[in-house]
């Protein structure tokens, strides 16, 4: 079953900006085990959500907002995609990358069967 690990960390972290080489090293090798596992399916780090724009349209309207959809007290920094067999090996593997322990890690089913999806194969 497919999982997405979405990465979060406190606004004032500025770890996102400047990594240490001991945060770096543990990302790695995170994403090392995962890789060497078989479940990592995807990954990517996005930049910082001040670069956002948001976009809502309504009616005929395209309306644009700088920054993230909402103010909030942590930012999406990225996200893993993983495939393993239930959740309990999902909470698991977002327990073990260390994000968890400075930010939150919101672990999510992913789902499959929808007919938008045929077009992506």
């Amino acid at each position: 079953m497919k999982y997405a690990l979405l990465i979060y960390s406190p606004t004032q972290a500025h770890e996102y900006d400047a990594p240490r080489p001991e945060v770096e090293e543990k990302i790695a090798s995170y994403v090392s085990a995962l890789r060497d596992s078989g479940v990592l399916l995807a990954a990517e780090q996005l930049t910082h959500a001040d670069t956002a724009t948001s976009v809502r349209v309504r009616g005929e309207d395209r309306l644009l907002t700088d920054g993230p959809f909402m103010e909030t007290k942590e930012h999406l920094l990225g996200f893993l995609l993983i495939d393993v067999p239930d959740l309990d090996a999902a909470l698991d593997w977002a327990a073990r990358g260390g994000a968890a322990a400075i930010g939150t890690v919101e672990v999510r089913a992913v789902k499959t069967g929808q007919p938008w999806q045929a077009m992506l194969d």
